[in-house]
């Protein structure tokens, strides 16, 4: 599709910008300067639940009978598109992994950091694969803004306040240079609720934003057979069995940066945000809860150390930051340093073997089943074991054979 398959609610992409920009560019204040690669940059801080706006109940997405169509989502407003886009850009890899559910993975072009696509996952599922390598890295250091223009896309699946106010330079100018040069941005920060510029328009849960994701391809059942599958699953099959809230498990979810760690930042599990989606849906209770530990956010870098994680002493240690591990790494490097460590040692979640890597920073449909899946057999094994959900369904739906 030619980039200009795709153009504005208005005469002109500059009217729209007026349009979608009474809240792209209101309430803007300084945010983080730049990305860190540490995992501990970038967490959840408020409810997901309480972001529904009456406009989100209503329709979209809306066809014409030319085939073009539009897609409404905040902060940038409505996009209309004369085609489907073939190439897309994006940043957060829990988008890329939306669009490769949606089998959209020949068009993807980019993420922001390579190394937190998890791509083995994919490697359970029968037809779906993602070339990591040939994909355009876009954070190194910052964003250079020469690679939308090398990269061409159709459409970029990036919430552009995000870019502005988390990447050095970027003005609201160089979003309406790409998008009048390159093509429109359409896209929502969903990962974390902890920056104070994203106070004046809606978060989306994963499955609205998969939603939205969903109309930008105009791949709908595609959409509604995954959330079909997520709902019997997660909903259904795991939900009923987990155990009476007086016997969830209790989970203090820490970043632990490198294999031998001696400072630690902690996260709050009563947050929104889709890094921590799985934790919700198998209702794991906040080990924090009670105390005055601050949970990480843009604005709070207080870390923890063993002494103070004792004085909490939680059942079960949740581990960020260690998802290239495979399991038995994991073990032989971070839990076998907690083992031998004076402080650490003591821990009750060390002594019970309880100690669990805790999930990545972004996570989308797929990455959920699979996060789902590996959480509930390590809090729950005596009731969750081998494979909970099909692979071969989900892989039916992605290559389109369902």
């Amino acid at each position: 599709m030619a980039n200009d398959g795709i153009k504005r609610n208005g005469a002109t992409r500059r009217d729209y910008l007026k349009y979608g920009g009474a809240i792209l560019g209101s309430g803007i204040v300084a945010g983080c300067t730049g990305e860190s690669d540490s995992e501990a940059t970038e967490t959840s801080t408020s409810t997901e639940t309480a972001t529904a706006t009456e406009t989100e109940t209503e329709t979209a997405t809306e066809a014409a009978a030319d085939g073009s169509y539009s897609v409404t989502m905040e902060p940038v407003g409505t996009v209309e598109f004369d085609s489907v886009p073939e190439t897309w850009a994006t940043y957060c890899q829990g988008y890329a992994d939306m669009g490769i559910a949606l089998g959209q993975a020949d068009g993807l072009l980019s993420v922001g950091y390579k190394p937190r696509l998890h791509t083995h996952w994919y490697e359970e599922l029968d037809g779906v694969s993602v070339d990591k390598e040939s994909l355009q890295e876009l954070y190194q250091g910052g964003i250079d803004k020469e690679l939308f223009y090398t990269m061409d896309a159709d459409i970029h699946v990036i919430d552009p306040n995000w870019i502005i106010n988390n990447f050095k330079g970027w003005e609201q100018a160089d979003i309406d240079e790409i998008t009048e040069g390159v093509a429109p941005f359409i896209g929502n920060l969903i990962f974390r609720h902890t920056d104070t510029w994203h106070e004046d328009y809606q978060y989306y849960t994963m499955y609205e934003a998969f939603e939205k994701v969903a109309e930008i391809f105009q791949e709908q059942e595609r959409y509604e057979a995954f959330k079909s599958l997520h709902d019997e699953y997660v909903r259904g099959r795991v939900a009923e069995q987990l155990p009476a809230e007086s016997e969830a498990a209790s989970a203090a979810l820490i970043y632990a940066a490198g294999n031998e760690p001696e400072k630690f930042s902690p996260y709050r599990l009563n947050t929104g945000g889709t890094s921590i989606k799985h934790l919700r849906d198998l209702k794991v209770k906040d080990a924090f809860e009670g105390t005055d530990v601050k949970g990480i956010s843009s604005t709070n870098r207080t870390k923890i150390d063993y002494e103070q994680l004792l004085e909490v002493d939680p059942d079960t240690l949740l581990l960020k930051g260690h998802e290239t591990k495979t399991e038995a790494e994991f073990q032989n490097t971070l839990v076998k340093h907690m083992k031998n460590h004076d402080i650490g040692s003591q821990l009750t979640a060390v002594k019970n073997d309880r100690v669990f890597r805790g999930g990545p920073t972004y996570q989308g449909p797929i990455h959920n089943l699979f996060l789902v899946e590996r959480t509930a057999k390590d809090l729950y094994p005596d009731t969750f074991s081998g494979e909970l959900f099909d692979r071969q369904r989900v892989a039916d739906i992605v290559t389109g054979d369902f």
